[in-house]
């Protein structure tokens, strides 16, 4: 029996610019953070040749071409095994239209497990890759490559896409404490809506390729990220908020849906009660909400965002691993 531990993410900065749209033509970046709320897949030997999945629902087919879940069929083909597999799943927290990109931590957590099931370990490039390949590639999901990445290589990263495909990591390296200043100064409140993000992204995906405000809005995005990143290295988190805020009012005009009446309320109430800056976490439309806030008005936030369920999230250093092994 092998078990991975996968972290979700949060995204500052950049989203959309990591759509396949986008970068092939002007290259993207991403600031994000893997946080302390995990996906966990259990690998462990089937008794027979036949593959049994369990997730909110339960497959128990001869074959692994046979498995309807798509991530785990082509994860599966990917890696050579037909069967005698059984694959568990649970997460932390909902695990889906939360906008902490819960598919691309599932994929990266069972490929970690699927290949030490078969007696290797990988590094988090190739997780992230592979994971790339299986979401975007073989099951023609409309995303974009940072949540692989984020899931695979944890901590707070500086994500660089390329044109020819290739993704720089680069981790923010800070003076003591700064980490720990930001991670004071958010606060995360659930709506209580999930969504598909896939209409959204090829919403977006498709604004995004055209010549145009919603690319040349992707692009200051990108900006904003770059400067975010050299921020929080120089120990600076001054800034931020308003860097956040920024980013909000480009984001939300990128495509329709992704911001909504109950979002906008709450981000009113929450800027009126002392936010400096904050978005919608993923592609938009619900999930959780991200605020950047001086902690002394953490208390009038929460009151004012009364309806909406809090959920402290805090950074978390590692990626994907492997943190049972049982022969």
């Amino acid at each position: 029996m092998i078990i991975s531990r996968t972290p979700l993410r949060v995204s500052f900065f950049g989203g959309g610019s990591d759509l396949p749209s986008y970068y092939r033509r002007h290259g993207g970046a991403v600031l994000s953070a893997a946080i302390d709320k995990s996906v966990y897949v259990t690998v462990s030997r089937k008794f027979d040749d036949a593959v049994r999945v369990s997730y909110s629902r339960t497959e128990e087919v001869a074959h692994a071409s046979k498995v309807e879940h798509p991530l785990v069929r082509e994860a599966l083909t990917l890696l050579g095994i037909e069967g005698g597999v059984e694959i568990t799943s649970v997460a932390d927290i909902p695990a889906s239209g939360t906008g902490l990109g819960s598919s691309s931590s599932f994929t990266v957590g069972l490929l970690n497990a699927l290949h030490a099931f078969r007696g290797k370990l990988v590094s988090a490039t190739t997780l992230a890759r592979e994971s790339c390949h299986i979401e975007i590639d073989r099951c023609g999901e409309p995303i974009g490559k940072q949540d692989q990445y984020a899931a695979a290589h944890g901590g707070l990263n500086f994500l660089r896409f390329h044109p020819d495909e290739s993704v720089e990591v680069r981790k923010a390296v800070c003076a003591p404490g700064t980490l720990a200043a930001l991670q004071s100064h958010l606060l995360f409140f659930y709506t209580g809506v999930t969504r598909s993000a896939s209409a959204l992204l090829r919403n977006q995906s498709s604004n995004v390729a055209q010549a145009g405000a919603k690319s040349d809005g992707t692009g200051e995005l990108v900006k904003l990220a770059e400067t975010a990143f050299d921020d929080l290295c120089a120990g600076n988190i001054g800034n931020f908020g308003a860097l956040m805020d920024e980013a909000w009012q480009i984001k939300r005009s990128l495509a329709e849906g992704i911001s909504n009446d109950q979002i906008d309320d709450a981000y009113a109430a929450a800027r009126k009660a002392g936010a400096l800056g904050g978005k919608v976490l993923g592609a938009g439309g619900g999930g959780f909400l991200m605020f950047f806030a001086p902690p002394e008005n953490h208390a009038a936030i929460r009151k004012a965002l009364g309806l909406l369920r809090e959920t402290p999230f805090a950074f978390a250093p590692e990626g994907s691993s492997i943190i049972f092994v049982h022969e």
